[in-house]
């Protein structure tokens, strides 16, 4: 039997990166997957498609997790078409690294917006999801809230609160048997390194000669954490935050 065999699972921001990628290993090992995007659609739909091709069962969903109603909307879609959700990813996040003097006010709340205030939102909704059967959180983190590399002062910062919540929560929700996990990424080759430009750059030789395994990731390195941390495999765990990247902290 497969490990997350009759589980569904939410996935944020998992039209590319390492949130499809997630996505599609938890549908590998038996989930229901809702595949959430914010404005990729065919991006979405592209992972849908493959995840169905292999046999397995999932569904893109729109809404943009720092929005109270469209993240409502899609776990009300997850029930209406599955039944109960028993796995969150919050996998969303959007970043951009800047020297402190070109920090604005739009691009702090654009971060925080979707780092943080979307991780919220998108939990508080699970919580009335799961049932009485608890469930499995997942917060997608960051190495950078350890490494702290210059000019991504706010970054850094969604990513330290992520951190924080992420304990608080694995208290406030144990006595739901709901676990609440941390995945802190290293960098990771995605669609969204690509187009920062930080592939080829300076910022990678310097994150390859600060990692330990002397590489950056890739989705497929970080996705069996994440259904390691959904599956049963990892019931005794809550409030944990793995570092993975490659030994980089």
């Amino acid at each position: 039997m497969k490990k997350l065999e009759n589980k569904v699972a939410v996935v944020t921001g998992a039209s590319k990166g390492i949130g499809a990628g997630i996505a599609k290993s938890l549908a590998a090992e038996g989930a229901a997957v809702v595949v959430n995007y914010a404005s990729s659609k065919e991006g979405a739909e592209k992972i849908v498609a493959e995840i169905v091709a292999d046999g397995g069962k999932a569904v893109a969903v729109q809404g943009d997790v720092s929005k109270a109603a469209d993240i409502k909307r899609v776990f009300d879609e997850a029930k209406n078409i599955y039944g109960e959700v028993d796995i969150l990813v919050n996998n969303a996040g959007v970043y951009k690294f800047s020297p402190v003097e070109e920090i604005t006010e739009d691009e702090f709340h654009r971060q925080f917006n979707t780092n943080v205030l979307g991780l919220l939102l998108a939990t508080q909704n699970a919580v009335g999801h799961f049932g009485d059967k608890g469930g499995s959180v997942i917060n997608i983190g960051s190495v950078v809230s350890r490494i702290t590399p210059p000019g991504s002062a706010i970054y850094t910062a969604t990513k330290g609160a992520v951190d924080s919540i992420t304990q608080v929560l694995s208290k406030e929700l144990g006595p739901k048997k709901i676990r609440v996990n941390s995945i802190n990424p290293g960098m990771i080759e995605t669609e969204g390194t690509h187009s920062a430009g930080f592939i080829g750059s300076d910022f990678q030789s310097w994150a390859e000669s600060t990692t330990p395994l002397g590489r950056i990731g890739q989705p497929d390195d970080i996705a069996p954490i994440a259904v390691f941390l959904a599956s049963d495999d990892s019931k005794w765990l809550t409030g944990e935050t793995i570092l993975a990247g490659g030994g980089s902290r």
